[in-house]
């Protein structure tokens, strides 16, 4: 079996189990993302550095079909484009509550349940690598916070 074959494999067991299609993922992309622009604690972030939103969408896609379903459809490196971002646990935890709150209006439960695991190992890995960025090492449980003026705490 060749490497293609292991992951269209792969990927139609996860498709078994969850139900997610690369139709599902794209209403959920557009959907979540639909809220963020829309948020007053995620919208600044996105609006400073998003003017086209289709490439982004686009983008997104991909990532989370590769994530939920072991596509291989993305080939980027999301921690480098995160890491200089000015965001902390705050910003995460918006995030997580906007997708969850999305992938469960979208989704079946299965579905629901396996993007929602994804997005918090996502969010929990990059606010890690965002915080060792700034010099920060977080011991197991802590969180990342910056102060008002944005300075690292």
């Amino acid at each position: 079996m060749t490497g293609a074959e292991r992951r269209e494999k792969i990927t139609a067991e996860i498709t078994e189990r969850t139900g997610i299609t690369e139709a599902m993922i794209e209403r959920l992309v557009h959907g979540f993302y639909a809220k963020v622009r829309t948020d007053a604690v995620l919208t600044p972030i996105f609006d400073a550095r998003i003017r086209d939103w289709e490439p982004h969408l686009k983008q997104m896609c991909a990532f989370w079909s590769s994530v939920a379903l072991m596509s291989g459809r993305y080939h980027g490196t999301p921690m480098v484009k995160h890491v200089p971002l000015p965001v902390d646990a705050a910003h995460f935890d918006r995030w997580l509550k906007l997708f969850e709150e999305t992938a469960r209006e979208i989704c079946p439960p299965a579905a629901a349940t396996h993007f929602v695991e994804l997005a918090r190992r996502i969010a929990a890995s990059l606010e890690l690598g965002i915080a060792g960025g700034q010099g920060v090492m977080l011991r197991p449980g802590e969180r990342f916070k910056r102060n008002e003026t944005g300075a690292v705490q």
